[in-house]
């Protein structure tokens, strides 16, 4: 399915740690004001990562709706597990989103929140996509282009260096930029789309970007001949300018609302 990080135990808990700052719970709940699930609903969550969103389109469908999930990693699905226990009409296992387990036209709508650009296969996935939803349903797609970010530093040709190895934590670092015409291909209509800024115009340890630092240190060191002791003094850095008053940074995620079309009555 995905190529890059491997989300063991470790990685996991990383990955649910930057989920509870400020900006990232924000960007849940445009998120979910993007995808309006509503009482009665089956909704299917792509990549369900720590959980936090399947529990909150649990609360909105209710215990006549239901949502199931699938993800890659056992951690991860043993964190989800945990958060949305007590919840019956919640249903999450390991899968794959480029071969999804589920019969055609069984949801009403799905979500897929910085997944698809950790998919080799995205063109399957987006297919696979289309495939699961009733005729009408609708999707929520959101994803980075990694070329966007913005992040101050004294040493930019570090920084740089840095920023490259990054993008080889997932198959498509550019993917947002494409997925227009990709959606598209895949069948879908465009109902809206939006772009949602990570902006922390200082160092707070309640911010996205405080909570990669540490993420990205410890990915990038084999990556693009970056080293264990440059990746730290890249973090190192980072920290001192947030303690000087020099921070900045800044990222863009992008956000597609689609339907699949309704069967015509030609059909």
């Amino acid at each position: 399915m995905s190529t890059g990080i491997q989300y063991d135990e470790a990685w996991s808990w990383r990955v649910e740690a930057i989920y509870t700052t400020s900006d990232v719970v924000a960007q849940r709940q445009a998120v979910l004001s993007a995808l309006e699930p509503c009482p009665g609903e089956r909704v299917l969550d792509i990549g369900f990562g720590p959980g936090f969103l399947a529990r909150e389109i649990a609360a909105a469908v209710g215990t006549g709706g239901a949502v199931h999930g699938i993800d890659t990693s056992e951690s991860m699905l043993a964190l989800s597990q945990r958060r949305c226990a007590g919840l019956p009409w919640v249903a999450l296992r390991l899968g794959d989103a480029a071969q999804l387990p589920y019969p055609d036209g069984y949801f009403d709508a799905a979500v897929s929140t910085q997944v698809y650009e950790y998919v080799v296969d995205v063109t399957a996935a987006l297919r696979e996509l289309q495939r699961v939803l009733r005729p009408g349903g609708r999707a929520v797609v959101l994803d980075t282009d990694w070329d966007s970010i913005v992040w101050h530093a004294a040493n930019q040709v570090r920084m740089d260096r840095v920023l490259a190895a990054f993008t080889e934590h997932c198959a498509h670092p550019y993917l947002a930029r494409t997925l227009v015409p990709r959606l598209r291909q895949a069948g879908f209509t465009s109902s809206r789309s939006l772009v949602f800024p990570l902006f922390n115009p200082r160092y707070d340890a309640d911010t996205y970007s405080h909570g990669i630092i540490d993420f990205i240190a410890a990915f990038v060191p084999g990556h693009r001949g970056v080293t264990e002791a440059e990746a730290q003094a890249w973090a190192d850095e980072l920290r001192q300018l947030g303690q000087n008053g020099d921070y900045f940074f800044s990222l863009n995620r992008y956000l597609f609302c689609v339907e699949k079309p309704a069967t015509s009555l030609a059909g």
